[in-house]
């Protein structure tokens, strides 16, 4: 394979004799334009009033009191049943905690039982 060769690049911040281009990267932000400002402005304190307005219609149209209480209610009754859950798993995790405990003290139980039968034939030279 031929590998092809890259041009010689310049120290960054160094620029050929004789230019005056300036880069782009320092070049100055133009002011903005004040009717664009202005325009800008109108549309986002329209949006506010709609919205207020808005707000201001909506108890007409339902019982804005009712619907927090409801709310609250769902939430409330949602982290019992949240608790109610987590509590549940915790005890079947110290449930399994327990048999497995059960369960390891009769295997060594049972070991122990064994090995005290079991006849073990002491090595020469000891007494």
């Amino acid at each position: 394979m031929k590998s092809q060769s890259r041009p010689a690049r310049r120290p960054s911040g160094k620029r050929p004799k004789g230019s005056k281009v300036e880069r782009q990267v320092f070049r100055r932000k133009r002011p903005p334009v004040p009717w664009k400002q202005a325009a800008a402005g109108v549309l986002i304190a329209a949006a506010g009033v709609g919205l207020v307005v808005g707000l201001m219609q909506l108890p007409q149209r339902l019982d804005t009191l009712l619907l927090l209480s409801t709310a609250l209610a769902n939430v409330i009754r949602g982290v019992q049943l949240l608790l109610l859950g987590l509590l549940q798993v915790v005890a079947v995790v110290l449930l399994v905690a327990v048999a497995v405990g059960a369960l390891v003290l009769v295997v060594a139980g049972l070991v122990r039982f064994v090995r005290a039968f079991l006849s073990r034939k002491k090595p020469p030279g000891l007494p």
